[in-house]
């Protein structure tokens, strides 16, 4: 799938924080990004998402990323491995 590019504005210490995290962990800002994002996608797909905020799946997704992030536990998926076409 055609990849697109979104402009994210972030506080320049989370932002340094990503990068450092990003470099640390052989990988990209893009693709922790990606993998928070898929893992919430899971979460909630087929649900209609009224105020994401509120979602618990959302908190829960968000713990889960952070945890798996910050263990090395993640295990990291391509978008054609978890959408296939």
């Amino acid at each position: 799938m055609p990849k697109t590019r979104i402009n994210v504005s972030l506080d320049q210490d989370l932002a340094e924080f990503a990068k450092v995290f990003a470099a640390e962990n052989r990988t990209s800002v893009a693709d922790i990004i990606t993998q928070y994002l898929l893992a919430l996608k899971r979460r909630v797909d087929g649900e209609y998402m009224e105020t994401i905020l509120s979602h618990p799946a959302f908190k829960e997704a968000m713990e889960e990323a952070q945890v798996k992030l910050r263990t090395g536990t993640a295990k990291w998926h391509s978008y054609d491995e978890v959408f296939g076409e």
